[in-house]
């Protein structure tokens, strides 16, 4: 799992997808992890509950950027109340509590690898936090603290 855990944060830190601001966008946010510096801003289009378009911008570390890019990919299409339950199958799962199902987080399970350094699950909870904020039209940047 660490090996897969580093390819993968690797890969998504080279290429990030769904990187830059989205125009137009319904829902943003900005986030940010007073501890290291890194920010995150989510722009996202909306549309009957669910997300028709995602992207995250900011700097930040290499982990942080990983998981905002694939939480981009695997939040697509879903709805509000489908991205909190995902995001707290992933909080358990990275913060080593029972988890319903693994294998529906898909290459989100990589990061279960930050069970090992938990002072990086702030970093690549943060895009998370910014999510949800988005989605909630919370104006007030949010934090990690």
């Amino acid at each position: 799992m660490g090996e897969l855990y580093q390819q993968a944060i690797l890969a998504h830190n080279r290429a990030p997808l769904n990187r830059g601001t989205l125009h137009p966008a319904t829902h943003s946010a900005t986030g940010a992890n007073p501890i290291c510096g890194d920010t995150v801003t989510v722009t996202l289009r909306v549309v009957d509950d669910a997300i028709e378009a995602i992207r995250f911008d900011g700097e930040g570390c290499a982990i942080s950027r990983a998981s905002a890019s694939m939480m981009t990919e695997a939040v697509r299409g879903l709805t509000g109340a489908e991205i909190e339950s995902l995001y707290a199958q992933l909080d358990r799962l990275i913060r080593a509590k029972p988890v319903d199902d693994v294998a529906s987080l898909g290459e989100l399970s990589v990061l279960e690898g930050l069970r090992a350094f938990p002072t990086r699950i702030r970093c690549a909870t943060l895009p998370w936090k910014a999510l949800l904020a988005a989605l909630d039209n919370t104006s007030d940047p949010v934090t990690t603290e």
